[in-house]
């Protein structure tokens, strides 16, 4: 078990740090436009984010945390993918009741949108409940990234520095690792897919940009102050979340009232894990729980998606759960007084 948890924090780490890379990258090789253009519409940034959060598992998740950290996306666009995403438990619910999956994730897509402006107006950066995030792209006017520098590629490999050649050694493992099925998903979906093409486009960016480029953005800004706190937190978080998980009877907790069983859910949601809201997705397969209590449950839960977070923000991290808690509820006590 101790193996399969390093296995997953080293999966979530390792995507994180390759979305990080990639963002850097582009923010450089644009002057910063794109990053403009997508902080001037709030609009844009909660469509985008609900979109992520909408597709299963929790790749788009992950994305929209990295850009949160760089304050790209307001704290709104974190709730709104938050609130939209089901984590891996989306793929379960598409293969036990895809048309009823579909509804549920048309829902938690229109509620994200929803609630992400009310929250920005409400919850302002630097408050009691918001951090300020201050991890800004940074863009330096002497800074030239060019993509394919010819001529220039070899001389990089014949002088090899120590700072390229890790990101080589830890990108190649991680390559290796998903084609071989060692992490990410057992088979060969979409999201092995997606996390393959990400990697190896990190792995080119590693192997031709500038040494400046490389070891000021990469290596000092992304692997010695990010990526470190990333997989700690992560990796402790699962871990205490298996003995948690192993020790409690959860599903004892289980009792014939709506309004107990919706409450229930919304608590264990709270749990940044992917794995107890699964105790819902079951008993709705089996018709044992209204509607209205899985979809209360499914935006509370985000699966893995907050444990980046945990690591950037707890203030943060502590705050986007509360709101979730909140809006879940609302959303299970509408279903309820609706009769679903």
């Amino acid at each position: 078990m101790i193996i399969e948890i390093l296995q997953h924090a080293l999966m979530i780490t390792g995507f994180v740090f390759v979305m990080m890379l990639i963002i850097e990258y582009l923010n450089v090789q644009t002057r910063g436009d794109w990053q403009n253009s997508l902080q001037k519409s709030r609009w844009i940034q909660y469509l985008l984010s609900a979109f992520l959060g909408a597709t299963p598992g929790c790749l788009g998740a992950f994305t929209v945390v990295t850009l949160y950290v760089h304050s790209i996306v307001s704290f709104g666009a974190l709730v709104t993918v938050m609130i939209a995403t089901s984590g891996d438990e989306a793929y379960v619910m598409l293969s036990m009741f895809p048309a009823k999956a579909l509804l549920l994730f048309l829902i938690t897509f229109i509620v994200g949108i929803a609630a992400g402006p009310i929250t920005d107006a409400l919850f302002k950066p630097g408050s009691v409940l918001v951090e300020k995030m201050s991890g800004h792209l940074e863009f330096h006017k002497e800074d030239k990234c060019i993509c394919y520098p010819k001529g220039e590629i070899l001389n990089q490999y014949r002088n090899l520095s120590l700072e390229r050649a890790s990101l080589i050694l830890l990108l190649g493992l991680f390559v290796a690792g998903l084609v071989s099925g060692q992490l990410g998903p057992a088979v060969w979906n979409w999201m092995r897919v997606t996390l393959l093409i990400s990697s190896l486009l990190a792995f080119f960016v590693v192997s031709t940009v500038p040494e400046h480029f490389l070891e000021e953005h990469l290596w000092e800004h992304i692997v010695k102050v990010h990526i470190p706190r990333v997989f700690l937190w992560t990796f402790g978080a699962l871990l205490a979340m298996y003995f948690l998980m192993d020790y409690l009877a959860l599903g004892g907790w289980i009792k014939a009232n709506y309004l107990t069983v919706m409450l229930i859910g919304c608590l264990i949601g709270l749990i940044p894990e992917s794995g107890p809201h699964m105790i819902f997705v079951t008993l709705f397969a089996q018709g044992a729980i209204p509607f209205g209590v899985l979809l209360a449950s499914s935006i509370v839960q985000d699966g893995h998606g907050m444990l980046p977070l945990l690591a950037e923000s707890k203030r943060s991290f502590l705050s986007v759960k509360m709101i979730n808690f909140v809006v879940g509820l609302v959303a299970g006590i509408v279903c309820y007084v609706a009769g679903f």
